[in-house]
């Protein structure tokens, strides 16, 4: 597991737009982080995580997979741009204070472009989910 101090290592985000703290699981098809909800989060609004919040949490989650890729090859972590966001259903805001878990499944990948499908989850339940489009760098 990598937490906090060291997640920047494997997403280009920088604070206060990181969005992750925890890197629990990593595998070929898929990743699942954790996020503790700051109350000062710049996307935390009347003590709710927004959605934007909530969609760059999975953009973020799916960064993370990549970098893990890049430093297990010991490559440098590429930039990644979200190319579209389809079927997006928030069906919950989380509370400042509480913690998420995200997970990443990988449905296509095609040169620098990976299709994913993410679901952000607080105590099992589904907060939010997508489907996103997530094109790679592959300039330095």
């Amino acid at each position: 597991m990598i937490n906090t101090e060291h997640i920047t290592e494997y997403i280009p985000q920088r604070p206060p737009i990181v969005m992750i703290s925890r890197l629990l699981e990593a595998g070929e098809k898929n990743i699942r982080t954790g996020f503790d909800i700051a109350a000062d989060n710049v996307f935390v609004e009347d003590g709710l995580l927004q959605a934007p919040g909530l969609v760059e949490n999975i953009a973020q989650t799916a960064a993370a997979r990549i970098g893990y890729l890049a430093k297990k090859n010991n490559t440098p972590v590429p930039l990644g741009f979200i190319g579209a966001i389809q079927n997006l259903e928030v069906l919950e805001l989380p509370a400042a204070g509480s913690s998420l878990e995200t997970e990443i499944v990988i449905e296509h990948e095609v040169f620098n472009a990976t299709v994913v499908h993410g679901a952000v989850r607080q105590e099992g339940r589904i907060m939010a989910q997508c489907d996103m489009k997530i094109f790679v760098s592959q300039s330095k």
